[in-house]
């Protein structure tokens, strides 16, 4: 196979690291279903009108084995042959082999869609004490650092007073003055 300026070997690799992407256990000789379609997409193979991902993923199901899950290297490239004609439709099998060979050589697993780190100003704005009304206001001190248990749990006055008597703490001195 004549690929011109890429080769095998470059191809391969992508193959492998695409293989192990996702998979802590993956040995990178095998890839599996979902591995192949994001080869297809993050290497512009899926292109939306020619080749979409259900075009993928029935290749995928043509080149695998009957009982199998995952493709080898052998049948990735057997995949890849099945693809290019549709991907660079009016050019001939080898040209559009050399082409798709090319989008895919190089490249690496993107991560697109990865979950990140929430606006600040939300945080900010949902964590600021100084906004917090009700009984969450009583919960924080005036630098907005927590009360802890003092905070959450209403202590009981074990002083022995009435609740609303009005001279609490003066028994001791109408004791001493009798």
């Amino acid at each position: 196979m004549a690929e011109g300026s890429v080769s095998v070997a470059e191809v391969e690799a992508c193959f492998k690291k695409f293989a192990i992407h996702g998979d802590t256990k993956a040995t990178g000789k095998e890839m599996n279903g979902k591995n192949f379609a994001k080869v297809c997409k993050d290497c512009h193979v899926i292109d939306g009108k020619n080749v979409t991902a259900t075009d993928v993923d029935i290749v995928f199901s043509k080149v695998k084995a009957k009982s199998a899950r995952v493709i080898t290297f052998e049948q990735f490239n057997q995949a890849l042959r099945e693809l290019a004609p549709k991907r660079f439709k009016g050019k001939s099998q080898e040209e559009a082999m050399t082409h798709l060979h090319g989008l895919i050589a190089g490249k690496e697993p993107a991560n697109m869609g990865v979950t990140r780190v929430a606006k600040a100003s939300a945080v900010d704005r949902l964590t600021d004490t100084t906004k917090y009304t009700g009984s969450h206001k009583e919960r924080f001190d005036e630098s907005g650092k927590g009360k802890g248990k003092v905070g959450r749990v209403d202590l009981p006055d074990t002083s022995g007073y009435v609740g609303s008597y009005k001279g609490q703490g003066t028994y001791d001195d109408k004791v001493k003055e009798a």
